[in-house]
């Protein structure tokens, strides 16, 4: 059973989220301010946090920040802010996923869905891929650089696995989307993708601005420009 922290202050919205996830079989812990958010995260472990950013103590973004700093559990942020600002604000502070209120639960549910399949760690080939100083580890679902793990969020693992996958062919913008959101229709457009790309550079590269692994193909794409081997 996936265990989720729902953080939001509209106890009516709260009660009807909790409601029909628990329905749906996942055990829901929630909490309607800031404080209690962050004293339930650092006592217990989940599977999925959904995050309200308007709340009555604090901003749901800076709370994001303190929870990756500590973990790399997925985060979906509820707003009712749908500027694309705010949306390329949630995904730079670790956020996993965005919806806007008001929104239907059912669309929640697929959005929650998708992340937790996305995250689960399937172990069932064991193939590693290993390029340069990475190597992704398949079967634990993690990734490392000189043997040290990379904190990647499920997303950032999802999008370097699509480029290792397919190590020297250049891949479009559009065609990256399609394969990150696997039908989910989560918000991606090209700025929430250069951020990604962006993080995960700083993660992976030497100088993240002079790319080794990542490359922009101007007009193109981009593509991942080392060989790529399966152990």
């Amino acid at each position: 059973m996936n265990r989720l922290l729902l953080i939001e202050d509209d106890e009516a919205l709260s009660m009807g989220i909790e409601f029909t996830l628990k329905d749906e079989g996942y055990e829901v812990l929630t909490a309607s301010t800031w404080a209690k958010g962050k004293d339930i995260f650092e006592q217990e472990n989940f599977d999925l946090i959904i995050l309200d950013v308007n709340l009555p103590d604090g901003n749901g973004y800076n709370l994001c920040k303190y929870i990756r700093s500590r973990s790399e559990v997925p985060v979906i942020f509820l707003t009712a802010l749908d500027e694309e600002v705010n949306v390329v604000l949630g995904f730079q502070m670790g956020g996993d996923d965005y919806i806007t209120k008001p929104f239907r639960v059912k669309e929640l549910l697929l959005r929650i869905k998708a992340i937790l399949r996305r995250n689960f760690k399937v172990v069932d080939s064991g193939n590693k891929l290993k390029s340069g100083d990475i190597v992704i580890d398949t079967a634990m679902a993690l990734a490392k650089k000189n043997d040290k793990e990379l904190a990647l969020t499920a997303q950032e693992y999802r999008l370097l696995l699509i480029f290792m996958s397919k190590a020297k062919t250049v891949m479009k913008r559009e065609e990256i989307l399609r394969e990150l959101i696997e039908g989910a229709e989560a918000f991606f457009d090209e700025n929430t993708l250069s951020v990604y790309i962006k993080r995960i550079r700083e993660k992976i590269e030497e100088n993240p601005k002079e790319p080794q692994y990542i490359v922009t193909m101007r007009g193109l794409g981009y593509k991942w420009n080392k060989e790529v081997t399966k152990e």
